[in-house]
């Protein structure tokens, strides 16, 4: 491992998890908490944990290429030569 990798010991959906990563403790307890609230409201519509976890993850890769995207054009519309 890593010398920069930590251990994080996260609790999501009442199930322990241990994720490591180079994130800092404040970063993955945000990260533990969203995750933690965005899946009890998926499952609130009487899904089961696994096809939360698989809505979940689709809401999580389409926030990321919107994100990007939007990343993408402003560093063309910066790049851009000025009219």
């Amino acid at each position: 491992m890593a010398e920069n990798k930590k251990r994080f010991k996260l609790n999501i959906a009442n199930k322990n998890y241990v994720v490591i990563g180079d994130s800092t403790p404040a970063h993955m307890r945000t990260v533990s908490r969203l995750v933690d609230e965005q899946l009890a409201e998926i499952m609130a519509g009487n899904v089961s944990r696994e096809d939360a976890a698989v809505l979940l993850a689709i809401n999580a890769v389409s926030d990321q290429l919107k994100k990007q995207q939007e990343l993408d054009d402003l560093r063309a519309q910066k790049q851009a030569p000025e009219k």
